[in-house]
């Protein structure tokens, strides 16, 4: 390998590793914004159902089926 291609390890930062001296994020990332100001009430309750539901399953995205599966929990059902 060329040293024009080598990184040293201290130039190297994982991060995913916060115990090495970095901070933990403050927010995390999410399909949808983490401010839900905007929203009306019934879509802020829909944001934060599908954030609690990503962060329960550890997903960073969710399907369509997993969404419908959401709502459905709110108690929305199709006319």
């Amino acid at each position: 390998m060329s040293p024009a291609t080598e990184t040293p390890a201290e130039q190297f930062v994982d991060r995913r590793n916060y115990d090495v001296g970095q901070e933990v994020p403050v927010r995390e990332r999410r399909q949808f914004s983490n401010s839900h100001e905007g929203l009306t009430p019934d879509a802020r309750d829909l944001a934060n159902a599908i954030d609690e539901y990503k962060l329960r399953h550890r997903r960073r995205f969710i399907t369509f089926e997993e969404m419908l599966s959401v709502i459905e929990s709110l108690g929305y059902t199709k006319a």
